[in-house]
């Protein structure tokens, strides 16, 4: 019996993640916590709302730590995972993406386990199982290019918060929806992906493809490339996250190769500059990620109240990138402080937008 914590419980990934431990005799829900939604209809022995994340996974004691927890919220239980050698099934890219050296080094320490939830990440890792690092010659995340694909920037001023949550392919968070119809997500994905499998920024692409079937590809050093397809679907990759190194049966049908047509095109960095943005912050490093992350998430909680327009995101973004510091993160203290430094600013930029 595999004893799981979840931590989202009320979001889409929690709920399919329920979906999952209900059909799979062999997990078991031991904890479950939600940021404010009741948790009533969640049949879990340890259950909390809006309370200390380690504190519930102390009295857990779970074998893995599913983290659906949105944005930096995140952090804490990703490194007391990693910290405890507890399996650690990361769907909350955020907390990799702000901590990303601090999670390594939890990692190295503690001998904890990540078992990417995000489909692109998932499928990285399921194409790159069993080979070794100087085989690898290229990771290639894929996206659908979100509900403005295709537009240029004039026709995405008077965007509205419902328009960008229309996704084409997948139906996620309100947080995440946005992240995909700006790129942010892309970007949060490269950084991650740096951080999970340790290839240099110059060896991470981002390729368009509309119809979500190729979540990810490996070119390796023989000109060979390995492709991960499947139905834009996130109880694949949780149930393989859950069941690890299990391949459990989920509900879904057979892919039809016959009815298919994959398409792959270049992102628009210069209509959507959140990919940029995210580059140049990993690439810098220290913690010029999290405050990435951090100006993203106020930008567009402000775009979803109304008070930031669409175009207005990346804006403060790159200005918050610009105007904070962006010194090594040495440990959670400095993490939190950066994070909290960087929300200031934005929160600057936006009262002068």
């Amino acid at each position: 019996m595999k004893r799981v914590a979840l931590l989202g419980a009320t979001g889409s990934i929690g709920r399919q993640a329920i979906e999952i431990v209900e059909s799979h005799p062999e997990l078991e829900l031991c904890a479950a916590a939600s940021g404010s939604t009741p948790l009533d209809d969640v049949d879990a022995p340890l259950k909390d709302v809006g309370g200390d994340l380690t504190d519930l996974l102390e009295r857990a004691r779970p074998d893995v730590v599913l983290n659906a927890v949105v944005g930096f919220a995140g952090v804490h239980a990703t490194l007391w995972a990693l910290e405890r050698g507890v399996d650690l099934a990361l769907a909350n890219k955020e907390s990799l993406v702000a901590a990303g050296e601090l999670a390594l080094a939890a990692r190295e320490r503690g001998g904890g386990r990540i078992l990417p939830v995000d489909s692109e990440h998932s499928a990285l890792f399921q194409c790159l199982e069993g080979r070794e690092p100087e085989q690898v010659d290229t990771l290639v995340v894929t996206g659908s290019g979100g509900p403005f694909r295709g537009r240029g920037r004039a026709e995405l001023e008077d965007v509205t918060p419902e328009q960008a949550l229309a996704h084409p392919t997948w139906r996620m968070g309100r947080k995440i929806t946005v992240d995909s119809a700006t790129l942010a997500n892309k970007g949060l994905e490269v950084i991650e992906a740096h951080f999970l499998f340790g290839v240099d920024y110059e060896r991470i692409e981002v390729a368009i493809q509309p119809t979500s079937i190729v979540h990810a590809l490996v070119r390796f050093r023989d000109g060979a490339a390995l492709a991960h397809l499947g139905y834009p679907d996130m109880r694949v990759p949780i149930s393989y996250a859950l069941t690890y190194p299990e391949r459990a049966a989920t509900p879904l049908r057979p892919l039809d190769l016959t009815s298919l047509t994959l398409e792959f095109s270049p992102p628009d960095t210069d209509t959507f500059p959140m990919l940029a943005l995210a580059r140049a912050a990993g690439r810098q490093g220290g913690s010029a990620p999290c405050v990435y992350n951090a100006a993203n998430e106020v930008a567009v909680a402000a775009f979803l109240d109304g008070r930031l327009p669409f175009l207005g995101i990346p804006e403060v973004v790159g200005e918050t990138l610009a105007a904070a510091d962006t010194d090594p993160v040495r440990d959670l203290n400095d993490l939190v402080d950066a994070d909290r430094a960087a929300r200031a600013v934005a929160e600057g930029a936006l009262a002068a937008a």
